[in-house]
């Protein structure tokens, strides 16, 4: 790049998008990061307002599959193409391959293992979710990623939010999740997102609007 964006300007960049950085880290001896990348940028939905945004745009009007992925590959694509440089957008969906996404979560230093199992981030909780990546060619300087929120959160709801124990720290029933979906019970979880992931403290201070957590639900259910 020319002018090799700050931090702060990336920030505001993705902010413009309705973006967020969930995490960034220098990649070394990753042989699944395009070569010559020195730094990795993850990003996730911008909140408040993510959801009301991605409604308005072409790929949530024209009636085909997948708007979201489309309007990730759109949006995070050109920024990609604006940045120059060989910057690459990579996605956690186009597979397979699938990109190790949740590797490179725990990588950035800002996603965790929770007590039940679940990836959980310092700003989304156990909402995170990952539109993209930038791999950037240029090295630039990073902020320490926050602590754990887990060392902090005294009571953990998350451990005991589940009406069927379907989680745990080492194993997910995927399988038990699913049949309960489709039970009166399961509409709660189905219209309104993971008992769980509501559960944590953090994710109530996120803004994530309820409709996304249910098109994301919807999209897990129906997923052989």
């Amino acid at each position: 790049m020319a002018d090799t964006p700050s931090y702060a300007a990336l920030e505001a960049a993705a902010a413009t998008r309705q973006l967020a950085i969930f995490g960034a880290w220098h990649p070394a001896n990753d042989p699944d990061v395009p070569e010559g990348t020195q730094t990795m940028l993850l990003l996730g939905p911008g909140e408040p307002g993510f959801w009301a945004h991605v409604q308005t745009t072409p790929e949530f009007t024209d009636g085909t599959p997948d708007p979201l992925d489309r309007w990730s590959r759109r949006v995070i694509g050109q920024w990609a193409c604006d940045l120059g440089d060989r910057t690459k957008a990579l996605f956690p969906f186009g597979g397979p391959p699938w990109r190790p996404f949740i590797r490179w979560a725990q990588d950035s230093g800002r996603a965790h293992v929770s007590p039940v199992g679940l990836l959980v981030h310092d700003a989304a909780g156990l909402m995170i979710s990952y539109r993209g990546a930038l791999a950037l060619r240029a090295r630039i300087d990073l902020p320490p990623p926050p602590s754990n929120p887990c060392e902090r959160c005294t009571h953990q709801p998350c451990r005991i939010a589940c009406p069927i124990s379907a989680l745990a720290p080492t194993a997910y029933d995927v399988p038990l999740c699913k049949s309960f979906l489709d039970t009166s019970a399961g509409l709660d979880c189905h219209g309104r997102g993971c008992a769980v992931r509501r559960a944590c403290p953090i994710s109530k201070t996120y803004g994530r609007a309820e409709a996304q957590s249910a098109f994301h639900m919807n999209s897990f259910h129906r997923r052989p």
